[in-house]
């Protein structure tokens, strides 16, 4: 979808019901042990997600779209932290080696595939990298969402992920997938090109190191 059109869909009453469909959101994440936020804007999302950081933690961001869209990894790249980052690597060992002190960072970044409207997050992930930071490892993880990830229910998400996520992703990483090919799911084992190796719904957090921002724009895939 165009960004025009993109930026069509967000009226008025849209941006209400967001709103209102965000308030329930971050009441049934606090019942599940996470912290949700509301941002109206991409911009106030990025000032929030800046304020989770002190001057030199060690910070990384899992693969995202919607990161980038913010502003995100521009500023992280000019602030006094010790970012790691696997995606400056080509080596696959290297970029192995980086993935795994993601997990020892203070801050981790990333969206979610899917968020439901009583507080589960969803997401499938290709090399599980993502899933792994999601639950385990850094001490505070830093979700940003948009509101046109919300979604109804579990199988709601999953449904959304596979027709509206995986295939763009696919087009973007250059992967030979059928979604790629037919913009439909179809559950494929092709080693290399699958990106849905791993389906992680996550209902609960006993830590409390999992915030939610949620942002009243279309953001991400």
């Amino acid at each position: 979808m165009y960004r025009k059109e993109r930026d069509s869909m967000f009226d008025e009453n849209i941006k209400k019901a967001n709103k209102t469909k965000a308030d329930t959101i971050i009441r049934a994440l606090e019942k599940r042990g996470m912290k949700g936020y509301y941002c109206d804007t991409r911009e106030e999302a990025l000032e929030l997600a800046l304020s989770f950081i002190n001057e030199g933690d060690k910070v990384a961001c899992g693969g995202s779209m919607t990161l980038g869209e913010i502003g995100l990894k521009d500023r992280l790249g000019n602030m006094n932290i010790d970012w790691v980052d696997p995606f400056k690597f080509t080596d696959a060992d290297e970029m192995f080696e980086e993935r795994v002190r993601t997990l020892t960072t203070d801050v981790y970044f990333m969206s979610s595939n899917a968020v439901t409207m009583d507080g589960i997050l969803v997401n499938i992930d290709g090399t599980g990298n993502r899933v792994a930071a999601l639950c385990y490892g850094p001490k505070k993880v830093v979700l940003v969402v948009g509101a046109n990830k919300i979604v109804g229910s579990e199988e709601e998400a999953v449904a959304r992920i596979k027709t509206d996520a995986c295939p763009p992703n696919c087009e973007r990483l250059g992967k030979k997938t059928p979604c790629a090919a037919t913009g439909k799911c179809g559950n494929c084992l092709s080693q290399g090109n699958t990106i849905c190796s791993y389906t992680v719904s996550t209902r609960f957090c006993s830590t409390g190191r999992l915030h939610v921002i949620l942002v009243n724009d279309y953001l991400g895939y």
